[in-house]
């Protein structure tokens, strides 16, 4: 059960001790940072109000579900989202009014040509309805296991059970039975994000965030019925869920997405939980020997004001110096430690780099400059790319990073095709040995199976130049790219004092803005016209400082004529070391671009939905805008085959085990 030492009162303004840097600690001093006893009636009261509010959640499990009615300005009144009664945020048409700054969007009327061309060919997906967060991934009996939210009802948020798909290779996929569905008062408003843990003796724990019958987000167990059985098809909910409540401080929908636990140098599993407190992002810890009684530490792991609620906090270690993945518990002095958080009032996915104190269970970050979730820190993805969960893959040493793509397009669309959300594909993540200063993110290699015929291109493009690619249909791709300027043009713009500027990929104005070197790359899914396209590009520009910065950019902006569909323009600036070319990779799938800049040190996910450049409409472009530059393209493009992703039947997982 949950440990009834009090972590703050509500009211805790920014400045309390509790976050304050007197609660991070160093690795000298075990008891450094933590809090003096709290005077006998201020104990007191916390410990009854946590006996309280415990008796008072078991006590009224037999509530009902409820909605809330809200007034507008113009008097109009709206029913409430149940995800926001929930304590959660969705995708909705209000969110997408807010990004595309007109609420008065008209739908666009799409056509089931047009619709049935979104769906993916070799991205997860299910077979129809609402999916957002992975959950729980781990490889077991030769199988990999993916678990996800899933609103079996329909193509919105809402009624989420635990689905659940075995594979092979993270590629081809078999659908299984739901693993955990929501049948218990701990988790009557949903199953919600959870985690597996091995332990030992090989044994599989999974603990998961229940909503409970009044909306309050609880800590739960769960565990295989039958170990012998290596598709996992039946989970049993510990009795004694749930195992873990908001401790006094953290208000009833502010505490949710446990980790995967690690262990410490004492023996024990410690885990972490996101959470806020006031505007302050926190991550909270505790520890366990059995995954039943929890003691919380009074230090946080982690927390950075200002940066709101911290969702599916993610915790692993990172190699210093070899290009493989570490399981969990995994220290030592050539090893970093990863902190990312899923913010809940941005919806990016944010990560830093740093180091963690064992003897109390904190981490700080290398630069704090560029802390989780504040505006300058990493990112995962530049684009489309939420809610990220990374697993250890002991079959092949590495870690694998799954993440949420969600739609931009309107929920009304989503709804009259019947689907919303995919996963993308699957990534290795390491840390960027070169730089020391970022991760390197790669499509599995297993992707390359997909792979079918092949062209080479070999070219030197002029300033202004556009080519067409002639590759076939383009509406499944996987691209591979070098480029390189001229030196003859990067010495012009180098030798000239006034050719500085300051560019943005979100706000310079897309791929259509010319500058002495750049944009220069691929419009994919592009219209024959060029009415529509999606330019994935690299814009080098020179700085006041006379110094050159490559950035990597993806142009959503002309990517569709729909109008009730969100456009960005995406991207961030990219490293690029002494000597090495500026490469980019692309997979494109349908309604799905996914880019990678300089091997995996920036990526890009976007969501487009053209509605002229589909089906053998689909083209591929080579271009350079740039003004001066000449560019060297090498690159090789290859069709993709689609994915075997198939319904649950004997025979499907049979045929899948023979692949």
């Amino acid at each position: 059960m949950a440990s009834s030492d009090a972590l703050l009162p509500i009211s805790a303004r920014e400045e309390d001790p509790l976050l304050s840097d007197g609660s991070r600690s160093d690795p000298n001093a075990e008891t450094h940072g933590r809090r003096r006893p709290v005077k006998g009636l201020l104990a007191v009261s916390f410990g009854l109000f946590f006996i309280a509010f415990y008796v008072a959640l078991i006590a009224t499990h037999d509530g009902s579900r409820s909605n809330d009615v809200k007034i507008e300005s113009d008097g109009t009144a709206t029913t409430v989202s149940r995800a926001h009664l929930a304590g959660v945020s969705e995708k909705s048409n209000d969110q997408l009014w807010k990004l595309s700054g007109d609420r008065n969007t008209v739908a666009f009327s799409w056509n089931n040509s047009m619709l049935s061309w979104q769906r993916t060919a070799f991205h997860f997906q299910p077979e129809q309805n609402w999916m957002n967060d992975p959950n729980g991934p781990l490889f077991y009996k030769g199988w990999y296991h993916f678990f996800y939210q899933y609103n079996p009802n329909a193509a919105v948020w809402g009624d989420i059970v635990w689905g659940h798909a075995v594979s092979k290779d993270l590629i081809h996929w078999v659908h299984l039975p739901l693993a955990m569905v929501a049948d218990q008062w701990y988790d009557a408003n949903g199953v919600w994000t959870g985690s597996a843990t091995f332990l030992e003796d090989g044994s599989i724990v999974m603990l998961y965030t229940g909503s409970t019958d009044k909306s309050v987000q609880v800590q739960n167990l769960a565990y295989p019925e039958d170990l012998n059985d290596p598709l996992l098809l039946k989970w049993v909910k510990f009795p004694g869920n749930p195992v873990l409540v908001p401790p006094p401080g953290i208000l009833p929908k502010d505490f949710r997405d446990p980790t995967t636990a690690w262990k410490t140098s004492a023996g024990k599993w410690r885990i972490t939980i996101g959470s806020k407190i006031n505007r302050t992002g926190i991550s909270l810890v505790y520890d366990t020997t059995d995954f039943k009684t929890y003691e919380k530490l009074e230090t946080l792991l982690h927390k950075v004001p200002n940066t709101g609620m911290w969702e599916c906090v993610d915790f692993y270690p990172v190699s210093k110096t070899l290009v493989k993945g570490l399981d969990t518990s995994v220290n030592g002095p050539d090893v970093k430690h990863i902190v990312k958080a899923s913010m809940d009032d941005t919806r990016i996915d944010h990560y830093a780099i740093g180091t963690y104190f064992d003897s109390n269970g904190t981490w700080t970050p290398d630069d704090p400059t560029i802390d989780v979730g504040i505006s300058t820190s990493l990112r995962y993805d530049y684009g489309k790319f939420y809610a990220s969960k990374t697993f250890y893959d002991q079959n092949k040493g590495r870690r694998i990073l799954w993440g949420w793509i969600g739609e931009s397009d309107s929920e009304s669309a989503d709804v009259q095709k019947g689907w919303s959300s995919l996963q993308g594909i699957p990534r290795t993540v390491v840390l960027d040995t070169k730089t020391g200063k970022n991760l390197v993110q790669w499509p599995v290699e297993e992707v390359k199976s997909l792979r079918l015929s092949s062209k080479k291109f070999d070219m030197e493009v002029g300033p202004g130049s556009l080519v067409h690619i002639d590759v076939g249909s383009a509406a499944q791709l996987d691209i591979e790219a070098e480029f390189e300027i001229k030196k003859e043009s990067l010495d012009k713009i180098l030798g000239d004092a006034s050719a500085t500027e300051e560019f943005s990929c979100q706000k310079s104005g897309g791929s259509t803005v010319r500058g002495a070197l750049g944009p220069f790359g691929f419009s994919v899914l592009a219209h024959e016209s060029l009415s529509e396209q999606t330019p994935v590009y690299f814009y080098v520009a020179k700085g006041k400082d006379s110094k050159l910065t490559t950035f990597f950019c993806a142009d959503s902006s002309r990517s569709s004529f729909a109008n009730d569909v969100v456009k960005p323009i995406y991207g961030s600036s990219v490293p690029v070391l002494k000597g090495e070319k500026l490469t980019m990779r692309i997979l494109v799938d349908h309604s799905i671009v996914e880019a990678f800049g300089q091997g995996g040190r920036t990526c890009i996910t976007s969501r487009v939905y053209p509605t002229k450049a589909i089906y053998g409409a689909a083209k591929l472009f080579l271009f350079n805008n740039a003004i001066d530059a000449t560019i060297t393209a090498s690159f090789k493009v290859w069709q993709m085959n689609s994915a075997f992703i198939q319904p649950y039947s004997e025979e499907a997982v049979r045929a899948l085990s023979r692949t």
